[in-house]
């Protein structure tokens, strides 16, 4: 196909592979200079294939007359200005759905590594510490109260989970969703009525700091925080002086507030458990959503429906 594809941040070859045999395709990661090579090729690129993390600006878009339509890789896309995009005719897609499973275990297996302490066990098994006594008791995941963040595609994913451990579910989202959990209107009440409170909201301005001080504090000392959505979600700074100061239980975090760059504080905490963004990285699901990101570029070319457009 005769159209040149933009990808801008490095992606799973399965994808680029795809895309090189489909498209003329320009990398931008691969270009030290990337402004000077953005300058040469923008007014030629008609498509965009882009990491969610990476921003795409208004300025970038106006800077390229003949682009159609920006797929992103992942199901978050707060990095790219909607409205903006909207206004000059240019589509959005995302990569929902093929990664819910994915996202919903590394939830679960957070959950399970903080409570029975999972990393420090390994740790204590390596370290032949089991022969100057046993590890130390930790606390039971099964039959506690979970509240979620967020109950689209993947809340649900990970309330059916938590099901199988026979947790008490309920949920915070923006609108009462038709599902049997209970529907807290007030974010700082649900955290108050839970153990576990999972995050799985969308990121972007109108979710920015949504955990915040208070919530943190409703959640209380014997509380836990699960973290598979967006770093920017938590107020990461009140997180920190809360675990430091024992004011919550533990933490799981996959995401941060300015990744990869993770706070010296939170690394060298004891009551957390940090994962570097691997929520949806198994073959299996990233191949899923680099055909997803394919096919929805492929389709708008061939003028055929767009399977999972945003804007």
């Amino acid at each position: 196909m005769d159209k040149n594809l933009l990808i801008m941040t490095e992606m799973p070859e399965y994808f680029v592979s795809l895309a090189d045999k489909n498209f003329n395709t320009y990398k931008l990661w691969l270009n030290k200079n990337e402004d000077d090579y953005l300058s040469e090729i923008r007014t030629d690129m008609d498509a965009i294939a882009v990491m969610g993390g990476y921003k795409i600006t208004p300025e970038l878009m106006k800077s390229m007359p003949n682009l159609k339509i920006i797929a992103c890789y992942g199901v978050g896309y707060d990095a790219i200005d909607i409205n903006y995009a909207k206004s000059l005719g240019i589509k959005v897609t995302n990569t929902p759905e093929v990664l819910n499973d994915e996202v919903a275990d590394t939830a679960i297996a957070l959950m399970l590594c903080v409570y029975k302490k999972i990393v420090d066990a390994d740790s204590f098994a390596r370290n032949n510490s089991w022969l100057n006594g046993d590890f130390p008791l930790t606390k039971k995941f099964s039959g506690t109260k979970l509240g979620i963040v967020g109950m689209g595609r993947i809340g649900k994913t990970i309330a059916k989970r938590a099901e199988a451990f026979d947790c008490k579910i309920s949920y915070h989202s923006r609108n009462k969703k038709d599902v049997k959990y209970k529907y807290f209107t007030d974010l700082n009440q649900l955290a108050k009525e839970v153990d576990t409170l999972c995050v799985i909201t969308p990121g972007g301005k109108e979710t920015e700091k949504l955990i915040n001080k208070e919530v943190l504090s409703s959640l209380g000392k014997n509380g836990v925080i699960i973290n598979v959505a967006r770093g920017s979600v938590i107020d990461q700074d009140e997180l920190i002086y809360s675990l430091e100061n024992n004011l919550i239980l533990a933490a799981g975090l996959d995401v941060y507030t300015n990744e990869p760059n993770i706070p010296e504080k939170l690394i060298n905490l004891k009551n957390t458990v940090l994962l570097p963004h691997i929520a949806s990285g198994t073959v299996e699901t990233r191949n899923a959503m680099g055909q997803l990101v394919f096919d929805n570029i492929k389709n708008y070319f061939e003028n055929k429906s767009l399977i999972s457009e945003v804007v």
